[in-house]
C-alpha cells in the first residue's frame, strides 16, 4: 500500500479544506509515492517519536500538531523542531499533520472532547464563516433532472442533515448564436426564445472544481451560463469548539474534579465561582479564549479550554465558570480517535498508537 493511499483516508476523516488559513497540515516530510511499512500515531511529532517510529519500522507518522508550524530557513538541528524533521528525512519517514482540519470537524476535536465527559445534543460553537458558495446555473427543462443529480453527487445540495437540496424556478432564455455557433434548441443567427428552468445549489468551497466538472460534463448547452456567490453563511457543521449539557447536573466544585478525572488534569485553573449548578457546558481543545464570547452567548454554564492568559479570565464576567485544564488535556484523546478510525477504514494495515507522552507541561 502506498502512503498516498492511506492520506487519502486521512483527507476524508479531516479534510484539508476544513483547516484554519494560518495553519500548517497535510503532508509536511516525505514523499507520498513510497510504499508504507507502518503507521505510528501520535499527538507531537518529535524526535522521541521518530525514534519509535523507526524502532517500530513505520515510515509514516501522523500527528496532531504540525511539527513545521512557520518557516524554516535553515535545519541545522539546533531546535527540536530541526531535529525532529532532520531525523525522519534521514530516516525516509514521512509526516502527515491533522491538527485544526480535525478541529473544525463535526466529528473531530470537539466532538471526541464533548463524548468523554458525556455530553449530550452537542452542536458547534463557532461555526465556520466564509466556506459556503451557491452556483446558480440554467438548462432546458429536458436536461434539468440529470443535471441536478450530477451536482448532488459532486457534493452540492447538502445543508445539515438534508441531501439533494435545490431550488428551481421556471423562466425562459433568449439568444442568438453566431455563424461559428451550434445551439441545441434554435439555428444558428437567429433570434431563440426557449423554456428554461434556473437551478439554485450550495456547497462547500473546496468541492468547486468538482461542481464545475459536473456541471460542464452534463450540461447540454455549447455555452453554460453560471453563478458562482460567496455566501455570508456560517456553516453550522463545521467549526470550532462545541456546546452540550451533561446526563448530571454539577455544583462547580464536584464538575472540576469530574472534569479533571475524565481529562486526566495535572490541576485546572479556573475563573471564581459563581456558586451555580452546571449543566451545559462549552469546550474547546486547545488555545480557545477568542471563543469566551460565543460561550457567554450560547449560555453555557462553564467554558473548557487551555492557554488563558491572566485578564482573560476577567471576561467570565460572572456569566459563566471558565476553566484553563491544559492544552495537551483537551486534546489528549484524539490519536486514540485517529487510530480506530484508521483502522476501521483499513483494518488490512497497521496502525500503532504511539507511547510517547509529548506533553511539555509538568505539573508539582
Amino acid at each position: 500500500m502506498l502512503i498516498k493511499e492511506i492520506l487519502s483516508v486521512l483527507e476524508e476523516m479531516a479534510p484539508l479544506a476544513y483547516a484554519e488559513d494560518f495553519d500548517n497540515v497535510g503532508l509536511l516530510v516525505g514523499n507520498a509515492e513510497h510504499e508504507a511499512t507502518g503507521v505510528l500515531v501520535c499527538h507531537d511529532a518529535l524526535e522521541n517519536v521518530i525514534d519509535e517510529a523507526i524502532a517500530k519500522k513505520c515510515n509514516l507518522v501522523v500527528c496532531f500538531h504540525p511539527i513545521l508550524f512557520s518557516g524554516l530557513k535553515k535545519i541545522t538541528g539546533k531546535n527540536y523542531v530541526e531535529r525532529a524533521v532532520m531525523k525522519a528525512i534521514k530516516n525516509d519517514i514521512a509526516i502527515y499533520a491533522v491538527h485544526t482540519a480535525l478541529d473544525n470537524h463535526q466529528n473531530g476535536v470537539n466532538k471526541i472532547f464533548c463524548d468523554a465527559l458525556g455530553l449530550k445534543n452537542t452542536k458547534i460553537l463557532v461555526p465556520k464563516h466564509d466556506f459556503i458558495r451557491k452556483l446558480v446555473t440554467y438548462t432546458i427543462p429536458e436536461n434539468a433532472g440529470k443535471l441536478r443529480h450530477s451536482l448532488f453527487a459532486a457534493g452540492a445540495g447538502t445543508i445539515g442533515n438534508y441531501d439533494n437540496c435545490s431550488f428551481n424556478s421556471d423562466g425562459y432564455s433568449t439568444y442568438q448564436g453566431n455563424e461559428h455557433s451550434n445551439p441545441i434548441v434554435g439555428r444558428k443567427g437567429e433570434m431563440t426564445q426557449t423554456p428554461e428552468i434556473k437551478i439554485e445549489v450550495t456547497f462547500e468551497k473546496h468541492l468547486e472544481s468538482n461542481i464545475l466538472k459536473a456541471l460542464f460534463s452534463n450540461h447540454v448547452y455549447e455555452e453554460v451560463a453560471y453563478e458562482i456567490y460567496a455566501l455570508e453563511n456560517q456553516h453550522q457543521n463545521i467549526g470550532l469548539g462545541m456546546i452540550g449539557e451533561l446526563e448530571t447536573t454539577y455544583n462547580e466544585v464536584d464538575f472540576l474534579h469530574f472534569v479533571k478525572d475524565k481529562m486526566g488534569c495535572g490541576g485546572i485553573r479556573h475563573s471564581a465561582f459563581r456558586h451555580k449548578n452546571v449543566h451545559k457546558v462549552a469546550v474547546l481543545g486547545g488555545a480557545g479564549s477568542f471563543a469566551i464570547s460565543h460561550a457567554i452567548r450560547a449560555g453555557a454554564d462553564a467554558f473548557l479550554t487551555s492557554d488563558l492568559k491572566y485578564h482573560q479570565f476577567y471576561e467570565a464576567e460572572g456569566k459563566l465558570l471558565l476553566a484553563d485544564i491544559g492544552h495537551f488535556e483537551s486534546e489528549r484523546y484524539t490519536k486514540n480517535y485517529i487510530v480506530d478510525y484508521l483502522t476501521k477504514k483499513m483494518p488490512n494495515f497497521a496502525f500503532i498508537l504511539s507511547k510517547e507522552n509529548t506533553n511539555p507541561v509538568k505539573y508539582l
